[in-house]
């Protein structure tokens, strides 16, 4: 069954009727520029194929009710109780210290997230999308009618691939249509990180939410995660014969952990130490000074982000120069300041990399936030196999459990499906 139908066969199931339209929205793929978006630097992801769907109706209630295939239970919350369930007590996105959880499963936080993110938009807050009237207002007034939603979903949770950004997108593309704010992709991602920082608690950027909602085929997205200016850059991978591998190690992570709000705390203080709104604003240049100012491990921190918003900047160079093959060293060498610097790798991604730079691939990395998930390898179309029997080989040498490993190509954004 694919995950469209399980959406609406668990939404009939649900409601006993069917939707009034299913939405998706795709996961991602970092090709380079890890940790780089909250801190307000250079990144540049792609949508992969893999999508979260949303099987979506009016109710004819007040209420917001959830469910997913991932969970055994529906959850119902009013939509007027959604600013009491999701209290702004914070603003992650601007460097404060994001809220901690709901009182709901996580899992529902995200798409409940999501609509107390849209009813709290005020008149000024968004750019009205092209179906938007030159006189539409957004304000917590406008979405007042309750919606049924059913989530279903193929991407690979934990992997670094970025779930629930698709979640996200997906509900936040229904809710745009059904509730009709007209509100354009940037506005919509926004709001899928609002949910994401304050909602459910991980102190993410917004990185994973612009690259589903600006997906597009064969090209990646290079952010500006300060202005969120963006550029479509073509990967050129089809013509030149090239594969992205994804390699999932299947150690799970969460965001919304210790590990990540260190790794954002470190950054922050060492912005503080430079005297620097954020350490976008550092270059390579001030490196030496940073040492001066730093302990060790802010210090790595700290030169961790530096150079990979030089690294992004140099990938999206040499992919216009040169082509896609050239890109391979930087790849390596930002899997090499993530295991050291940041200290976000796990042995199981190392063997990852490792092995499939042995067996030629042109470059690996390890992609997303770390501590688990997924890597990436470039490899040549008729390597595939030989690369992907290596990895699980050196898996099993380890006595690490096996991955699970498939190729993406960069893909479409958010659509309506049925």
């Amino acid at each position: 069954m694919t995950a469209a139908t399980a959406a609406r066969t668990l939404f009939t199931a649900l409601t006993g009727r069917e939707p009034e339209g299913i939405w998706s929205a795709p996961g991602r793929v970092n090709l380079i520029g890890e940790h780089t978006d909250y801190n307000e630097g250079f990144v540049l992801p792609f949508a992969i194929p893999h999508r979260t769907y949303a099987a979506v109706a009016f109710n004819g209630t007040d209420a917001i009710r959830v469910a997913s295939t991932f969970a055994e239970e529906p959850v119902e919350v009013e939509l007027s109780a959604l600013n009491t369930l999701f209290p702004a007590k914070a603003q992650g996105s601007d460097g404060q210290e994001p809220a901690e959880g709901p009182a709901v499963p996580e899992w529902s936080a995200y798409v409940l997230g999501v609509a107390w993110a849209l009813r709290a938009l005020q008149p000024g807050d968004a750019n009205p999308g092209p179906s938007a009237g030159s006189g539409t207002q957004v304000s917590s007034g406008t979405q007042s009618r309750g919606v049924d939603i059913a989530i279903a979903s193929d991407v690979p949770v934990g992997a670094g691939l970025s779930s629930s950004a698709a979640i996200e997108g997906a509900t936040a593309t229904a809710l745009n249509e059904l509730w009709g704010l007209g509100l354009d992709a940037v506005t919509l991602a926004r709001a899928g990180r609002r949910a994401e920082n304050e909602a459910v608690g991980a102190p993410t950027g917004i990185m994973d939410q612009m690259a589903s909602m600006l997906g597009r085929a064969d090209a990646a997205t290079f952010l500006d995660c300060r202005t969120l200016e963006t550029r479509s850059i073509p990967t050129g991978f089809t013509a030149a014969g090239l594969e992205v591998l994804v390699i999932d190690t299947q150690v799970k992570h969460a965001h919304s952990t210790g590990g990540y709000r260190e790794r954002r705390d470190a950054c922050e203080r060492g912005a503080a130490l430079l005297g620097i709104r954020s350490l976008r604003d550092a270059g390579v240049a001030d490196l030496p000074r940073a040492a001066e100012l730093m302990d060790e491990v802010t210090l790595r921190r700290v030169r961790h982000v530096i150079t990979e918003n030089q690294r992004v900047l140099d990938t999206v160079a040499v992919l216009g120069e040169q082509g896609p093959r050239a890109i391979g060293d930087l790849l390596v060498a930002s899997h090499a300041s993530m295991r050291d610097d940041f200290e976000i790798s796990v042995p199981e991604l190392d063997a990852a990399v490792d092995a499939a730079l042995a067996h030629g691939a042109i470059g690996a990395r390890m992609t997303g936030g770390g501590f688990g998930g997924a890597a990436i390898a470039l490899v040549e179309h008729d390597a595939v196999g030989w690369v992907s029997d290596a990895v699980r080989a050196a898996f099993a040498d380890a006595g690490f459990g096996a991955p699970h490993i498939f190729t993406v190509a960069p893909s479409e954004g958010p659509r309506r499906d049925a």
